[in-house]
């Protein structure tokens, strides 16, 4: 089993590359093209899940 900082440092590393995609993407094809919009949705389930670990712990 993963530790629990290390769990927290792996979402924060995918969030940084997520955010870097949606970004990327929306500068490129707009922002309500439905690629920005998947990362978007995409990203905010990760940062849930990093504010949820954040009130358990």
């Amino acid at each position: 089993m993963t530790a629990p900082s290390t769990t927290i440092q792996k979402l924060h590393y995918d969030i940084d590359v997520l955010r870097k995609k949606m970004i990327s993407v929306g500068k490129n094809k707009g922002l309500s093209h439905p690629e920005t919009l998947m990362y978007s949705v995409e990203l905010d389930k990760l940062i849930n899940k990093v504010q949820r670990s954040k009130l358990i712990h």
